[in-house]
């Protein structure tokens, strides 16, 4: 039975390169039979936190969001695409997630962190874990961590050199993982 799987990104950066690790991944779990969509808070263009969907009375949320909450509702699971700002979370696809809260609960969640240094997110990795296991999320043990990003996927979101290769090496595991914790959660609902 095909999943369906949001992938959250939210870059908001000029020559944002970890949209190469958000398109390789939806591109590699529509290889696998599921579905996936690519949610980019940059397009979705969410306003600063200011109210939650939950706090709008029925019918008064901005349209973006009403949408958005209704898409997340409807996902099995969600790959968060997690870059590393300055050892921290990205402020935009924090934003974006903020908005809302139930619509995540008891779904799972997989990271993939990526920085343009060697070090590959893991600071912003451990973030994520912590926020997203706060909002009521089962976040998988199995990580996706991308070094070097304009080095590890084209502009074109190939894999090259040897981080491309790593990152292949790595992908079915932590696509695997996801996998089977959504289909358990799926049976659950």
């Amino acid at each position: 039975m095909a999943l369906d799987i949001l992938v959250l990104y939210g870059s908001y950066r000029r020559g944002r390169l970890g949209i190469r690790l958000a398109d390789y991944i939806v591109r590699e779990i529509e290889a696998l039979g599921h579905k996936a969509e690519l949610i980019d808070a940059k397009a979705v263009d969410l306003p600063m936190l200011d109210l939650r969907y939950s706090d709008y009375p029925a019918g008064e949320a901005p349209a973006a969001m009403a949408q958005l909450a209704d898409r997340l509702t409807a996902a099995d699971a969600f790959i968060v695409v997690a870059g590393e700002y300055n050892r921290g979370m990205q402020p935009g696809l924090k934003n974006l997630v903020d908005h809302y809260l139930k619509e995540f609960d008891r779904r799972p969640a997989a990271i993939a962190s990526y920085s343009m240094g060697r070090f590959a997110g893991v600071n912003s990795h451990a973030d994520w874990t912590v926020t997203l296991s706060a909002m009521g999320m089962a976040v998988v043990p199995e990580r996706l961590s991308v070094g070097q990003i304009g080095q590890t996927l084209d502009e074109n979101a190939h894999p090259q050199g040897e981080g491309g290769a790593a990152l292949e090496r790595g992908f079915a595991g932590f696509a695997n993982t996801l996998i089977w914790w959504a289909e358990a959660a799926k049976a659950a609902r």
